[in-house]
């Protein structure tokens, strides 16, 4: 029970902290010029944090001749929930129903919660916590941000717009204690963040992707060394 106590406190932590940036969601999609319904029903369908601002920049500097473009990022940038579904279907379980359900909730926040427990049940709870709750909260803020948008004046004024970013390090965080961890974090940091200035949005996260798993997978750095007891006997 304490330990399911704790899960629960991790969730609701990410939940409050995330919902609290759909409010700068909510306020730069009515700035970009969509009704206060519009960004609305953008978040209850898409729901997908950074998916929805790529399309509102991108919207936003080009009104309706952007359209295409606007998708286009959207949709580079949802693509990683593919790779989060595969993750999470065995964590969420059930019928065909289920999984749909859940798919609706997979997310950044909701996939890293889960992944970090170590129990089965836990990460289940993890899961379906982090992923409901922060859907009702951004739906919340988000209608808040539209409604208020002009009160609170520029988002970032409030540190919003670092909120989710600062939730979901501190998940990453703990985790980044091998050496090999550290070296696929600092690898897609490097990558992201070089090709950002020549990319469209969502690319270079995708590219960053890649470049994480291909270190991952190689494991340079998780290799035990190689021993002298270990070489004479691999040659007798």
């Amino acid at each position: 029970m304490t330990a399911e106590r704790e899960v629960w406190r991790e969730a609701l932590g990410v939940v409050v902290a995330t919902s609290a940036y759909g409010v700068s969601f909510g306020a730069l999609a009515v700035a970009s010029g969509l009704d206060v319904w519009q960004t609305c029903v953008f978040s209850l369908l898409m729901f997908t944090g950074g998916s929805q601002f790529a399309f509102i920049g991108v919207f936003a500097a080009g009104g309706l001749a952007a359209l295409p473009s606007a998708i286009a990022s959207a949709v580079l940038l949802g693509v990683r929930n593919v790779a989060y579904g595969m993750r999470m279907s065995p964590v969420v379980g059930g019928g065909p129903l289920r999984r749909a359900a859940a798919a609706h909730f997979t997310i950044d926040e909701s996939t890293a919660v889960a992944i970090s427990q170590g129990d089965p049940r836990l990460r289940r709870v993890g899961f379906w916590v982090t992923g409901i709750g922060i859907f009702l909260g951004w739906n919340v803020t988000t209608l808040v941000g539209a409604l208020v948008g002009d009160v609170l004046g520029d988002p970032r004024t409030w540190g919003l717009d670092a909120a989710a970013a600062a939730a979901f390090l501190a998940l990453l965080w703990p985790r980044l204690r091998r050496r090999q961890a550290i070296a696929v974090g600092v690898a897609a940091a490097v990558v992201a963040a070089a090709l950002t200035p020549f990319l469209l949005p969502g690319v270079p996260v995708l590219v960053a992707a890649l470049v994480a798993i291909v270190v991952g997978w190689l494991d340079w750095l998780g290799r035990p060394p190689r021993t002298a007891d270990a070489d004479s006997g691999a040659g007798s």
